[in-house]
């Protein structure tokens, strides 16, 4: 399993606060079966002219010399568009999930749906393919404007705990994933227990053996090797098995 969206880089963003916690993460990530990760700390589209900070470097080195060989290490940023994505930056790889052409965005949570696709539109000109990172948090994400959103050539990046969620985000995220509308799933890791492994089993087990391997081993594989992904079938979590799903997540809500 691979994993592209992460705040494992220590001490450069609101994810992980040392190098001792993003091992123990990465750690418990490579035993469950996750072999490969990028690191993508928060970025604002209004400074990425200026590239990647230099304390995201040093903080780099130092996980690299004390992370476990069972978990690949690749680069990139969560985007925000704060304002639009700058053409000057746009022949930046470092910018980039393990310096492809996909780069991973998201938007200010109010975001409206029109102002989504022009943006994205935006970046696929300038010859960048955006991953959007979780779209069900946007209250203007129904499955009617995802496929618009896609339409530009973007990638939709759910996150896979979300899908197992009770509430409106969770609807969301599950009415994606019936439409046949999610790329790729991520754990948006936060120096906690956030895992992928989880919900590949979960997804399995409620009959979506396919879309898993998919959204967690095929696409991201694809993604990294810069070349185009494949479309996920739908599927429906039916509403019977979620409950007990929930429990293999998080076995307190037993």
């Amino acid at each position: 399993m691979i994993d592209l969206h992460c705040h494992l880089l220590p001490g450069v963003d609101d994810g992980s606060r040392s190098v001792e916690q993003s091992v123990e993460v990465l750690t418990r990530m490579g035993a469950a079966g996750v072999t490969a990760v990028c690191l993508t700390p928060h970025l604002e589209a209004s400074r990425a002219e200026r590239g990647i900070p230099r304390n995201h470097d040093a903080a780099f080195e130092l996980l690299r010399a004390a992370a476990p060989s069972a978990v690949m290490l690749h680069r990139g940023v969560e985007l925000m568009l704060d304002r639009p994505f700058p053409a000057g930056a746009a022949g930046n790889r470092g910018l980039t999930l393990g310096g492809t052409r996909y780069i991973l965005v998201e938007f200010p949570r109010m975001a409206a749906d029109n102002a989504v696709y022009n943006a994205l539109g935006h970046i696929v000109s300038l010859g960048l393919m955006p991953v959007l990172a979780h779209p069900e948090r946007y209250a203007c994400c129904t499955p009617q404007a995802a496929a618009a959103w896609k339409t530009t050539g973007a990638l939709l990046q759910v996150d896979a705990n979300t899908l197992f969620m009770p509430r409106t985000r969770g609807d969301r995220a599950r009415a994606l994933l019936a439409g046949g509308l999610a790329d790729i799933l991520a754990a948006d890791n936060h120096g906690d227990t956030r895992t992928i492994s989880s919900p590949y089993a979960s997804l399995a087990e409620a009959g979506g053996a396919e879309q898993a391997d998919l959204l967690l081993v095929k696409n991201p594989e694809a993604i990294l090797a810069d070349q185009g992904t494949e479309m996920v079938p739908p599927l429906t979590l039916r509403t019977s098995l979620l409950s007990r799903l929930r429990q293999l997540l998080d076995p307190s809500e037993g």
